[in-house]
């Protein structure tokens, strides 16, 4: 029905006085225009359809439109004059140059200002309509003069109309100039026939903005609601915090890198705003069940950690052996026993026993893998016996064996179900929420980083084919961040051609989606997240070709 207006762009003519045809046409236009701010979600293009459909409506020149702000001022939003060509604010790229106008003279805010007509009609909520500004005593116009005497431009005809939401507070004025008689091209005022179709405009422009509000009060509320838990998560565990905010970033690359796709599988792949912002949610929670997660085990470092790290038990217990072997030389040497002979066994008592604790220190770090032999030698080493009070005790107890034991990283079935049930809290927290429909994928885009595409991952064992894209993406960004990741205190950080390599391996093991893979590697969206979050010393040479045979 209209178009955006551009920088000398024409709006269509409306024969001013309205006769009866005219005031129907008009009507439908103001119907139209309705219809239009309604469905309008960009603030930018919201302001500019507002601010061409009243200067359609009533013939006018130009036009300014403000917005209140929290301090009591005017704000210039949109400025509009098609004789001199002028478009300033909302989508043009250029800013208003202009202060804002104060509501009060004072900083208490109770000597209102009602020199300028913009401010009296945002104090008073009635419209004004100055017929010829030059004329008008009771508003200071001298700005105006001023703006004319610059540009060679008359500033004649005025209509200024509060713009008041529900609760009928002025949220903004919309202010129009120089009504043009569509005949001759003169300016005249405006008609008093116009004034309840721009008074009817403004109040459906200021309940479309008041909406728009509050739709963006409600974002942020929620978007705010997102960094409250990942501050949760962060204060309970640094690491897991870092994880958090990673994610989602490396998430969106490889989502961005995928609209690019001009062909292959992802030509078709697009996300709108609506999309883009649930993806952002769902990433920002991924990992939201780790709030239920025991620190203990979320921030296990060592295999025999807990709420502190045993390996000191362990070695109390060493030091009373090695008591005991020094007293026994002593007593040996003592009752006779050759001292030659009897320091021969000692040391090689002490040596066998520092021999030992160096293995369980070792073992007690969590590596990608751990030998049979080396878990032989650990039960070995398990049933060396100490004496405590007179009774003699297994240097490591059945459960510190067995954490001992765990053949990658630190954490041993009981406490990996644990980690992995977090997954399963993200789902059921994320599903109790009531999203709007827009939003309704979130469970599933934050619950499927852990599946497999072979359907052998958790929870639901989903397989490929079975999630969507995104989700299939963010289960990528998990695995490469939690790889490359630099301040897990239980591994250290990998290189970026290891970590790759091991990315490699998780596609042809059907771990990963093969086509994100390979997106991920062409598209260098791995590079630029290694260049912006790991350590220098990582970033290393890549094999891409390797990758992508």
């Amino acid at each position: 029905m209209f178009q955006e207006m551009g920088i000398g762009e024409k709006v269509s003519p409306l024969a001013l006085p309205l006769g009866e045809s005219d005031q129907a046409d008009a009507l439908k236009r103001l119907v139209e225009l309705g219809i239009a701010l309604s469905a309008e979600r960009n603030h930018d293009r919201l302001l500019e359809r507002i601010m061409v459909g009243a200067m359609e409506l009533s013939n006018a020149d130009g036009g300014t439109l403000y917005l209140r702000t929290d301090d009591d001022r005017l704000r210039f939003e949109i400025i509009r004059n098609q004789s001199l060509g002028i478009a300033m604010g909302g989508t043009t790229g250029q800013q208003v140059p202009f202060p804002s106008l104060v509501m009060f003279k004072d900083q208490a805010g109770k000597v209102p200002n009602h020199s300028h007509v913009a401010t009296h009609v945002a104090l008073s909520g009635a419209t004004s309509k100055i017929d010829d500004a030059y004329t008008a005593a009771d508003f200071d116009f001298s700005g105006t003069r001023n703006f004319d005497e610059g540009t060679g431009y008359r500033s004649k005809s005025f209509l200024t109309v509060p713009l008041k939401n529900r609760q009928q507070a002025v949220i903004g004025v919309l202010q129009l100039l120089n009504a043009i008689e569509p005949a001759s091209g003169k300016v005249i005022p405006f008609a008093d026939s116009v004034v309840p179709l721009i008074e009817a405009l403004s109040s459906q422009a200021a309940v479309a903005l008041d909406n728009q509000r509050l739709i963006d009060e409600q974002r942020n509320l929620f978007d705010a609601f997102i960094n409250l838990m990942a501050g949760a998560i962060d204060a309970k565990s640094a690491y897991t915090g870092g994880h958090c905010q990673r994610v989602p970033v490396l998430t969106e690359m490889l989502a961005e890198a995928a609209c690019q796709a001009a062909d292959g599988p992802f030509a078709d792949f697009n996300l709108t705003d609506d999309q883009w912002y649930e993806l952002r949610v769902a990433g920002g929670l991924h990992d939201v069940g780790k709030v239920t997660t025991p620190t203990h085990v979320m921030d296990k470092a060592t295999k025999l950690e807990k709420i502190y790290d045993r390996i000191e038990e362990v070695r109390v217990r060493a030091e009373v052996i090695r008591r005991d072997i020094v007293i026994a030389y002593l007593e040996g040497v003592a009752a006779g026993k050759d001292p030659a002979i009897a320091a021969a066994e000692r040391d090689r008592a002490l040596a066998q026993l520092s021999a030992d604790v160096q293995a369980i220190a070792h073992g007690n770090i969590g590596g990608e893998f751990m030998s049979d032999a080396a878990i032989a030698e650990l039960a070995a080493i398990a049933k060396r016996r100490w004496t405590l009070e007179g009774t003699e005790r297994p240097l490591l107890s059945e459960e510190e064996l067995m954490n001992l034991s765990i053949r990658r990283g630190t954490l041993n079935d009981a406490e990996r179900k644990i980690i992995n049930d977090h997954i399963v809290l993200t789902i059921q927290m994320l599903e109790q929420l009531p999203f709007p429909s827009h939003m309704r994928n979130v469970p599933e885009l934050a619950g499927g980083h852990h599946e497999k595409m072979d359907g052998t991952g958790y929870p639901k064992r989903l397989k490929r084919h079975e999630m969507s894209l995104p989700a299939r993406m963010m289960g990528v960004a998990d695995i490469f961040e939690a790889l490359t990741a630099a301040d897990r205190p239980y591994k250290k950080p990998k290189s970026l051609s290891e970590s790759m390599r091991i990315m490699l391996a998780m596609r042809d093991s059907q771990h990963i989606d093969p086509d994100i893979f390979r997106l991920f590697v062409t598209s260098g969206v791995y590079r630029r997240y290694a260049e912006k979050f790991l350590l220098p010393e990582q970033i290393d040479e890549v094999d891409e070709a390797t990758l992508l045979a």
